[in-house]
């Protein structure tokens, strides 16, 4: 049996290459984070991506979903759970409140 030179897919092998990106963190003044963060967000882009314009360099033209992220613990389903009159363990039905939540926060404004 034979062995072909790249038995992955040209894809994986893609995927593979961003896998060895090294991510790089700036301490930075509030008002220097403050200020590349609003240009991101008028730019409609992640700060990542306006960090790569800045610096000069490409930056994916695939589109990207726009999503908010925060990371919730065990402590914080229960929270949640108690927030919501529900059991921690359902956590897709705390997303959907989550969400609801948010949903309301900018209904408000």
């Amino acid at each position: 049996m034979s062995k072909t030179k790249n038995p992955l897919p040209e894809q994986w092998l893609k995927n593979q290459q961003a896998a060895k990106a090294t991510q790089v963190a700036f301490d930075l003044d509030e008002k220097f984070q403050y200020s590349i963060r609003k240009a991101a967000l008028d730019a409609g882009v992640s700060p990542s991506d306006q960090i790569r314009t800045i610096l000069g360099l490409s930056v994916s033209k695939r589109p990207t979903r726009p999503r908010l992220t925060v990371s919730l613990n065990a402590e914080d389903y229960v929270q949640l759970a108690e927030k919501y009159g529900l059991s921690a363990d359902a956590q897709l039905e705390i997303k959907r409140r989550v969400l609801d939540d948010l949903v309301h926060f900018v209904d408000k404004k």
